[in-house]
């Protein structure tokens, strides 16, 4: 007998984002299947969610084929942070590469719709600016990052080949900078980084100058882009930024952060990282007239969340 709930996979589903989105769907009724190899991710993510009666944990990597039926996919695995990705970069690209086979192939035998977690990252170091969806890119593809962005970008091809070829219902997503309680205390992001170094009053880190800008996503409002995306009319098959448009420098955050913590934190500088990219900001049209879709959260409100939830970590010795 066919279930009355729709049947979601989410894999990658225990990361910062994935988690947030099983809570998101199992809280619209959804009977979400969340897989992880746990390579970067830990069950207190989702913690609050073992024993519901429509969420399921499987324990498997995504570069092995997986038998499930299931009417969504969102392929969400794959290392995000350069501490991580960089620490295993074949098993980086395999999980791009490898694992979006897997999945294109479980969601054309299940005929299910299935969306990609790209990442701004497929733009590389930009020649234009803002980065609209139309820009190929301008990326090294022999450098220490290239394991993650020409991951990335070889999943977004075989996903546009699967529609052309098999007339698959894709969705890509663009993910930029996201940011919010979740986060992982070692994962090497500078939202992260800073809050931890200035609640430990420790030195801030900042590479080059600390003007190569970033622009930051509450996580709350990408999960709502993910649900609006899956949600949008099979002839959207992206790609679609996601982020948000309002753009600092690193310098700017780290004194934001600073502030917002009353620290005294002093701000050192350390040699700018091969292939650091010197701009990111996206240009969110696509989002806009497509899904309806834009940022609610401002960057001091949600700082401010992050802050707490990171002072709740150090006050139990977990960070």
């Amino acid at each position: 007998m066919k279930t009355l709930h729709k049947r979601v996979l989410v894999t990658g589903g225990a990361g910062f984002l994935g988690s947030r989105l099983c809570a998101r769907l199992v809280a619209e009724d959804c009977e979400v299947i969340c897989v992880d190899n746990f390579y970067t991710a830990t069950k207190d993510n989702i913690s609050q969610l073992l024993g519901h009666p429509h969420f399921e944990l499987m324990r498997h990597d995504i570069t092995f084929p997986l038998y499930v039926e299931v009417d969504e996919i969102y392929n969400l695995a794959c290392p995000a942070s350069p501490v991580h990705y960089q620490c295993d970069p074949v098993q980086t690209t395999k999980t791009s590469v490898h694992g979006a086979i897997n999945m294109l192939g479980l969601a054309k035998r299940t005929k299910a719709r299935i969306m990609q977690a790209s990442t701004s990252e497929v733009y590389g170091d930009p020649e234009c600016h803002p980065q609209s969806e139309t820009y190929w890119g301008r990326v090294n593809p022999i450098g220490p990052r290239a394991c993650y962005d020409e991951g990335k970008r070889c999943a977004e091809t075989l996903f546009f080949d699967y529609h052309r070829q098999h007339q698959l219902e894709i969705k890509v997503a663009r993910i930029f900078n996201t940011y919010g309680p979740g986060m992982q205390p070692n994962d090497g992001r500078v939202v992260s980084n800073f809050i931890i170094q200035a609640l430990k009053g420790e030195p801030i880190t900042l590479y080059g100058e600390g003007s190569q800008t970033r622009s930051f996503c509450f996580v709350d409002d990408m999960i709502e882009g993910f649900v609006r995306l899956m949600a949008s009319p099979a002839e959207i098959t992206g790609p679609v930024n996601l982020g948000n448009p309002t753009e600092l420098s690193m310098r700017q955050l780290a004194e934001r952060i600073r502030e917002l913590t009353g620290s005294k934190s002093e701000l050192v500088y350390r040699p700018l990282p091969q292939d650091d990219p010197t701009q990111r900001q996206p240009d969110i049209t696509r989002a806009r007239d497509w899904l309806g879709w834009e940022p609610r959260v401002p960057l001091d409100e949600g700082l401010q969340q992050t802050i707490v939830y990171f002072e709740g970590l150090l006050s139990r010795g977990l960070a």
